[in-house]
């Protein structure tokens, strides 16, 4: 499904810096970024008509990934050289990409990353608007808070200036229109911002630091690639995508409570799942644009049961089954019209991230009981269920451990 050097090459973006050339309050990272570029990507193409979403997850990825490879070079200067070095720049970024992706989907996904870098004609228009509309966005959004302590710098409201002129570029999307007046959809774009702030493991020291929103693209990356594997339909791999990348949006309001306190007093995890709820029904739906907001909640996994809703986002389920959740295997519902989400599947991609946070901090020497404790728990449940949907994330586990030089 993935090797352990791609996984290396993904987590490296959660060391990348971003602005380091400003003072800044927080320390701003290529995944939160990116993370937060796909879900504006995502609000943006719901509003439109006759987009490509599957296009947009893939060609996001593809952009993703060559985004770590030129991570030293600043933004600004990656633009302008491209406008001269274009095939010469994406030639090397293939070529080092090449060996990390070159086996997964028998070699057709690193075909579709080479056509996408290397193809300048206009398919996919607007898609492409779509992402550069996100990354912009998203961009925009981290310049707020540079601002904030760069006003002394004589070049700042220059920067500012042509930041907010860029805006213009994207006004023929909708959702770009309504972000920009600040409606609804800005409040949801905020929200997701701020897990950027919300650290992983918050009470125990790790290297990389990896913050809730970075956490939930490594998620929704794993589900794409595990969607390859077991060939599920466009709609099938979409939903997979969207519902691993959202899936602690709530923590936005709720924070991140750690397992061992969720866990540890009887009763209090039902008593958070049912505030949750509450709050989701308060505080997200209700920004949500009405069109998509029933296929939203189906992405979150929210259900209503009497009175109650309930989150299951990690149950297999269809939407025509009313949402209720199955077992077995979905491959008597790989087509569109069923609508299908591998929550148990999607389980394993975030445990799975979890223990890949666990197993690089360790490799490097920063580590906690309460780390170790982690990692070898989450391997053992590796170990002992081994594998969803015919994927072996065990053998996923060995491969990291052995690249990164961990015993268990």
């Amino acid at each position: 499904m993935i090797s352990a050097k791609l996984i290396e090459h993904i987590f490296k973006a959660a060391s990348i810096s971003r602005w380091n050339d400003y003072p800044k309050m927080a320390n701003l990272v290529e995944l939160d970024k990116q993370a937060h570029k796909f879900i504006i990507a995502y609000f943006l193409a719901k509003l439109e008509k006759d987009v490509d979403i599957n296009f947009i997850i893939e060609a996001g990825i593809f952009e993703f990934l060559s985004r770590v490879v030129v991570t030293d070079i600043r933004p600004d200067v990656f633009h302008h050289i491209q406008k001269s070095k274009r095939e010469q720049v994406n030639s090397w970024v293939i070529n080092e990409l090449e060996d990390l992706v070159n086996e997964i989907n028998g070699g057709e996904f690193f075909n579709r990353l080479k056509n996408y870098l290397q193809n300048s004609d206009k398919s996919h228009e607007k898609e492409r608007l779509i992402l550069k509309a996100a990354s912009y966005l998203a961009t925009r959004w981290e310049f707020s808070i540079v601002y904030q302590t760069s006003q002394f710098l004589s070049d700042i409201n220059e920067l500012k200036r042509k930041v907010d002129e860029e805006l213009e570029d994207y006004f023929e999307l909708i959702g770009v229109r309504k972000i920009a007046m600040n409606q609804k959809l800005a409040k949801l774009v905020d929200l997701s911002g701020r897990l950027r702030f919300q650290k992983r493991w918050a009470q125990t020291p790790r290297i990389p630091e990896t913050a809730v929103l970075g956490h939930m693209l490594v998620v929704a990356i794993l589900s794409y690639f595990y969607s390859l594997k077991v060939n599920a339909c466009e709609k099938r791999a979409e939903n997979n995508f969207f519902c691993a990348l959202f899936h602690d949006l709530p923590e936005s309001l709720t924070r991140d409570i750690i397992s061992p306190v969720k866990y540890g007093i009887k009763g209090l995890n039902e008593i958070i799942n049912e505030y949750e709820m509450r709050l989701i029904d308060e505080q997200i739906l209700p920004f949500v644009p009405e069109n998509f907001r029933g296929e939203f909640s189906y992405i979150l996994g929210i259900r209503s049961q009497g009175e109650k809703f309930i989150k299951d986002e990690f149950e297999n389920r269809t939407f025509e089954h009313k949402i209720l959740p199955f077992d077995g295997t979905l491959d008597n519902v790989n087509e569109n019209r069923f609508n299908a989400i591998d929550g148990k599947a999607l389980k394993y991609c975030d445990k799975l991230a979890a223990y890949i946070e666990a197993g690089i901090s360790i490799s490097y020497g920063v580590k906690s009981k309460e780390l170790l404790d982690g990692f070898k728990n989450m391997y053992k449940f590796f170990m002992e269920k081994p594998s969803v949907n015919g994927v072996n994330f065990y053998e996923i586990c060995k491969d990291f451990n052995a690249h990164f030089n961990l015993e268990v």
